[in-house]
């Protein structure tokens, strides 16, 4: 059991080495612009929106998980969460969007199938809420909540959520500014596949 669980954690995608600058992250994960391109294309989220969510959630480490609670203050205990992957997707929400818009074999901890499921709840969040695909404050709290939760204002009394929002936006813009002065030499480098 310890060398499949070793073997898998090889397997695993290692994090960009600078996930603050988008251009970077691009270059270095070259099929991840092309991913996060048809993410936007097909849901209407702008790239950088959805890769400040990705980051936020999971610091883009493919098999992040919650920590775990402790039992008698010393045993490893249960998760507070079935949260998984890059996006942080919980089982049941990972149900609903294989059925409504993944395929057979998607995973949350894949790249592409995670940053298409962000653009597919954000649509969600959208459809449901009325939150503009622009604004990624917002679009993180519904994330982070729920789409009952973000209506019914859960987070209004979660000042770290509130934080953990703002940073999103920052980054946002951030990855937006990034993006405008690369993204011509990325769509240039990127190359179809038949």
């Amino acid at each position: 059991m310890l060398g499949l669980s070793l073997l898998v954690a090889g397997c695993a995608t290692a994090p960009p080495r600078q996930p603050e600058d988008l251009c970077q992250i691009f270059h270095e994960k070259d099929d991840w612009y092309q991913d996060a391109r048809d993410a936007s294309k097909r849901w209407g989220t702008p790239i950088p929106v959805l890769m400040a969510i990705m980051y936020q959630e999971s610091a883009y480490q493919a098999t992040a998980r919650p920590p775990r609670g402790r039992f008698l203050w010393v045993f490893p205990g249960l998760r507070k969460s079935s949260a998984y992957g890059y996006a942080q997707v919980t089982d049941p929400t990972w149900e609903e969007y294989l059925r409504d818009a993944g395929g057979w074999g998607a995973s949350r901890s894949d790249f592409e199938d995670a940053v298409d499921f962000i653009g597919w709840y954000n649509a969600l969040s959208r459809r449901r809420n009325g939150i503009a695909l622009t604004d990624p404050y917002r679009l993180y709290l519904a994330y982070h909540e729920g789409h009952g939760g973000f209506r019914r204002g859960t987070y209004h009394k979660k000042d770290w959520l509130k934080r953990a929002a703002r940073r999103v936006e920052r980054r946002a813009g951030n990855y937006q500014r990034q993006l405008s002065s690369c993204e011509a030499s990325l769509q240039r480098s990127w190359w179809p596949v038949f």
